[in-house]
């Protein structure tokens, strides 16, 4: 059958394969990712800011212009910092704060269970411990409560003598709580940047820049970058009105504000990219007596970069919110008590390793149910696993990997004896499932929820699930079926074993940090040879790879197992392959290493 004129237009548009890689083991094409355009840029910065042509092929390639270069390299608080009263509510928001701290009334922070939350609690904490003002954290049971506060927390808050209740990461839609507040007679004040829609909750102020009135154009921010800024506004009104307390050095708090940026996966655009790599620097101090603490039980060696942030000390607090103690967190960041929070520290790993462990076993259900699911057709375009046994603590981790696995938005349910499910789910690139669990709220079908564009969550009784997967395979379908047909890979160049060297890692970080919205750069190593490969715990690979002039790299590929990468790399022993990934250095004992991390591999002259 000839081809379509669609299909032959696709042929014509299609974007030149990366080393001939058309299709990879992860069905991927493999794509240079810098444009001929962006090449001439490179040049230009390369030779205006005196840096190394590989560090300014990199910034090129993810749209910095010659006139942004210098900003981005080199990204200030000063320069980059919005200001505060362009949210909107937030004078009235910081206003209220500063009324509390004089009038020492009695504050609750009423928080989420994850790092954001934990984070953003932590930070109006220490503020208000700043000017002694009485406080304290309430971070609800995932399990028992929910997400966001409630009416019931809202009573007991009430009852302990709060006068002022400040929603970190949570409230923006909590309806029915907020006007369990009102009916109290207490203000309430949310500091949020979830996606919301027009309907307001009754509260004193609700500062969100993802509110559909608020001017800002700072929605990439997570809920610790809104409450930092909510404690700049603070600080200036005290400073307005005359209050004779030294305030708080604000930029002695960024490594929160670091935490919570990487945690929550948010763009690292504009204030953000100034946030991490100020908040990081700030972590090298170790003034943060949590941090350390959770950085030393971690075993870090070395400076603490993004990476650990995402990887390393984002998973174990996450792990109290998940399975233990919700506010394990929050009280580790917020102490400056060594003892406690190295108690609390070693509480965390250990729930992370339990967290793993039961990780592992549901995975392996979710994934049977999704294959079956798909069965031998492409499958439907969003995934949504179900069951009875499954802890709702991890639901948001099955939903990731089921995502990464099957390249399609996916949510997992942890459904209760009562029939009624908390469910989880994440996105791919270029579909809005934040908006798609609000369009089900809104049309009855689930009975709450809410997120991100990339990740979001919902509360769904058994009797509609047929119905939500039809309402969101209906209408996620189209953007899913675009994003998927656009599948690929970018290479920022090609490397040997050889060329992978500390200084080459060093000039890159240069460029740093990455994250999302600024990916971390991924290299390709042509035919390069499995030296060495085995298991390690339940589903990674170690290996070695060389290259044509006998120059090795160790490298590690996560959570292969049983896919189809884990086998080719298995099968591929002695034998050449293009892979692809992104460099690293692990730090052993003051010992520096470069560690591949593989994300994509090929056979040489084409995988299939």
């Amino acid at each position: 059958m000839p081809p379509t004129p669609k299909e032959i237009e696709m042929s014509i548009n299609r974007p030149k394969a990366f080393l001939e890689v058309e299709q990879s083991v992860s069905d991927q094409l493999w794509v240079e990712r810098l444009t001929p355009s962006q090449s001439n840029t490179a040049l230009a910065i390369s030779q205006t800011h005196d840096i190394p042509d590989l560090v300014s092929r990199v910034i090129a390639a993810r749209g910095i212009g010659l006139e942004e270069a210098e900003q981005f390299l080199n990204p200030t608080i000063r320069e980059l910092m919005p200001d505060p009263n362009s949210f909107t509510d937030m004078k009235p928001a910081s206003e209220r704060i500063c009324q509390a701290i004089s009038n020492q009334e009695h504050v609750a922070i009423f928080g989420d269970y994850d790092v954001d939350g934990a984070a953003s609690s932590a930070l109006l904490s220490r503020f208000l411990n700043h000017y002694q003002t009485p406080s304290e954290i309430y971070i609800p049971d995932r399990i028992f409560e929910g997400y966001g506060p409630n009416p019931a927390a809202i009573a007991e808050l009430v009852q302990k003598g709060a006068k002022l209740i400040v929603c970190v990461d949570c409230g923006a839609s909590s309806f029915e709580a907020l006007e369990e507040a009102e009916n109290l007679g207490v203000d309430v004040v949310v500091l949020d940047h979830h996606q919301m829609g027009t309907k307001m909750p009754p509260c004193l102020a609700l500062v969100n820049p993802n509110r559909q009135d608020d001017m800002s154009a700072q929605g990439h921010l997570c809920a610790a970058g809104v409450v930092f800024l909510t404690l700049v506004a603070a600080v200036k009104n005290f400073r307005e009105t005359g209050k004779s307390v030294a305030a708080p050095n604000l930029l002695e708090w960024l490594d929160l504000v670091a935490l919570a940026t990487i945690c929550d996966v948010v763009a690292l655009h504009g204030v953000n990219r100034a946030f991490v790599v100020k908040g990081i620097q700030v972590m090298h101090g170790r003034k943060n007596a949590g941090i350390v603490a959770l950085a030393d039980i971690a075993r870090l060696d070395g400076p603490i970069n993004s990476y650990h942030l995402g990887f390393v000390l984002g998973p174990r607090i996450n792990a109290g919110g998940r399975i233990g103690d919700a506010a394990l967190g929050a009280r580790l960041l917020s102490s400056d008590d060594r003892y406690q929070t190295q108690e609390i520290a070693q509480q965390l790993d250990l729930l992370n390793k339990e967290r793993q462990a039961i990780e592992v076993k549901m995975l392996e259900e979710a994934i049977s149910e999704a294959e079956a699911e798909i069965g031998s057709s492409d499958g439907p375009p969003v995934l949504i696993t179900e069951n009875e046994a499954w802890h709702p603590g991890i639901v948001g981790l099955l939903a990731s990997r089921l995502k990464d696995r099957f390249k399609r938005p996916a949510f997992a349910i942890a459904f209760d004896g009562m029939g009624k499910g908390s469910g989880s789910g994440r996105s791919i690139a270029g579909v809005d499932l934040g908006a798609a669990v609000r369009d089900a709220v809104e049309a009855g079908i689930a009975e709450k929820g809410g997120g991100h564009s990339m990740a979001a969550g919902l509360t769904v009784k058994r009797e509609r699930l047929a119905e939500l997967r039809s309402f969101l395979e209906q209408h996620m379908s189209q953007s899913v079926n675009q994003s998927r047909s656009n599948e690929k890979l970018p290479i920022d160049g090609a490397l040997t074993a050889r060329s992978a060297t500390l200084k080459l890692i060093d000039q890159l970080e240069h460029a740093g940090p990455y994250g999302s919205g600024h990916a971390n750069p991924i290299f390709a190593f042509p035919s390069h040879t499995i030296q060495y490969v085995e298991r390690v715990g339940q589903s990674h690979l170690r290996l070695t790879i060389s290259s044509g002039d006998g120059a090795k790299l160790n490298a590690i590929a996560f959570r292969v197992i049983d896919t189809p990468m884990g086998d080719l790399l298995l099968a591929s022993r002695g034998q050449p392959l293009h892979i692809a990934g992104t460099l690293g250095i692990n730090t052993w004992r003051g010992q520096k290493k470069i560690q591949l991390r593989v994300v994509d591999a090929a056979k040489p002259g084409g995988y299939r």
